[in-house]
């Protein structure tokens, strides 16, 4: 069956202002699902969570099928859900709690710097795995000289957030577990491509943010229960000592997270499914990536057929996600030249602090990146296309 790309598209008010968006990989569009949630919370009213009215039982509602909702997404246990702001400040958070001088710490020159700079700032020593600058690869041998027995935690992406490269994580995962290490794996960009499962992958824990799968902007990291409960992290006193709350700080934004649930929801029908929540999700976002892998591949062979435009890395497993640059133009110009033609994408560094230095293009005003997801479709393509085969 053909992904319903008409169907999904409508569900999207804001693709009626006649822009293409291509911007995805910096934050997606919300259907309507969603809007209507957070409207309806907020409208029903909401209170803080643990009261003895009604008002704040609907809040402990939410907040639970928040959880449960992420849980399903990623494949993990709604009692190990983290709820916050987003991925960088939950990250931050959990590396002072993980890591800290005398450990080691493994990264990698291919991650967004939100996987990365939280643990450089732990006082923990680091350790780099070395990103394959033609082909975007992040090779796994490395690894084994990498991880020993002073490493604390191995911090990887699971797919780059402007290459798209989808490295091996679980076999980088069976190597950090056979030396006693923890996996933290940064799912922001590989989450709304694809079925997730963070047990599959070897994950202890799990990254995303909603903003990146047509939710709103909420990040969540996800990990075992049994394993939250040996973990510390510094708290209020008077706040809860119980997983996951101790890990979240301050109140929680509930109507934003009756949209999260509403956002996994949508994701779970876009294509027609049975079985549970879980199941639908995965029937669904298989269908996803198979209907953005057929459009990336007319935009990548549209792309490198130009011969003023470089594209950057050649993974073999990837999300639809290119960055490139076009010969004589400055990427912010490519940008500026395509939004004038109603297409959005994204120009800069994109936080890939580390890759594109070894790119060589993070001094020289980085790269222009267009991101496909589910909502996206061939015309879409084809105006990016026409647009960057305008500006020789």
């Amino acid at each position: 069956m053909p992904f319903p790309i008409k169907e999904v598209r409508a569900t999207y008010p804001a693709l009626s202002d006649g822009y293409a968006y291509l911007d995805g990989a910096a934050g997606t569009q919300t259907p309507r699902p969603v809007i209507d949630a957070i409207a309806t919370a907020y409208r029903t009213g909401i209170g803080n969570v643990g009261g003895a009215f009604p008002a704040s039982h609907r809040s402990d509602a939410i907040v639970a099928a928040c959880r449960a909702a992420v849980a399903d997404l990623v494949g993990g246990h709604p009692d190990g859900v983290i709820l916050g702001p987003n991925m960088t400040t939950l990250t931050y958070r959990l590396s002072r709690a993980l890591a800290g001088p005398g450990d080691e710490v493994v990264l990698s020159r291919l991650d967004h710097d939100a996987n990365v700079r939280p643990w450089t700032q732990t006082g923990a020593t680091v350790r780099w795995a070395e990103v394959d600058p033609v082909t975007g690869e992040l090779p796994v041998e490395q690894y084994a000289e990498l991880i020993n027995e002073r490493t604390r935690v191995v911090a990887v992406t699971a797919a780059s957030n402007i290459l798209g490269t989808r490295p091996d994580v679980p076999a980088i995962a069976e190597l950090a577990h056979r030396a006693g290490a923890l996996m933290y794996v940064d799912g922001v960009h590989a989450t709304p491509h694809g079925p997730v499962d963070m047990r599959a992958l070897g994950a202890d824990f799990y990254a995303t943010s909603a903003y990146k799968w047509s939710g709103p902007h909420i990040g969540a990291v996800v990990a075992d229960p049994a394993l939250l409960e040996t973990v510390r992290p510094d708290k209020l006193a008077s706040s809860p000592d119980t997983v996951p709350h101790r890990f979240e700080t301050g109140t929680l934004p509930f109507a934003d997270l009756d949209g999260v649930t509403a956002a996994v929801d949508h994701l779970a029908a876009m294509v027609p499914g049975t079985g549970n929540r879980r199941e639908r999700l995965l029937t669904s976002m298989a269908a996803a990536e198979e209907h953005e892998l057929a459009l990336f591949a007319a935009l990548i062979e549209g792309l490198e057929t130009m011969p003023h435009v470089t594209v950057y890395g050649k993974p073999a497993r990837r999300t639809a996600t290119a960055y490139f640059n076009v010969a004589g133009h400055a990427p912010r110009q490519v940008a500026e030249h395509l939004a004038r033609l109603r297409v959005n994408v994204w120009s800069g560094h994109s936080y890939a602090w580390e890759l594109t230095a070894a790119l060589g293009v993070r001094d020289t005003g980085g790269a222009v990146r267009a991101g496909l997801v589910h909502y996206n479709d061939r015309s879409d393509v084809d105006r990016l296309l026409e647009g960057v085969a305008g500006l020789v």
